[in-house]
């Protein structure tokens, strides 16, 4: 196991611990907008997690899959954005 590797799991362990920290910001986030944000945060940290175990195995495919999921983010993101002008929040 080389360096490189080692370095790849630590980022995974951080991102995981990040996730704990987003999800618990999604408990107790008193807003709407808190709680979105949240949610968007945890789908940019499981692309960056995807993406390491993509190097991690050496399979591009999954890439292909962080791509998707960042393609739908962009539009729950657009679709908030309008929901937030219409309800004026």
């Amino acid at each position: 196991m080389s360096w490189y590797d080692i370095v790849l799991m630590i980022a995974l362990i951080l991102l995981s611990f990040s996730i704990i920290l987003v999800f618990i910001r999604i408990v107790l986030g008193p807003t709407l907008p808190d709680r979105v944000i949240s949610f968007d945060l945890i789908g940019t940290i499981t692309i960056g997690m995807i993406a390491i175990y993509s190097i991690t195995t050496g399979v591009e495919s999954y890439m292909d899959a962080a791509i998707i999921l960042s393609l739908v983010m962009f539009l729950g993101a657009i679709a908030f954005a309008y929901y937030m002008k219409k309800k004026k929040l």
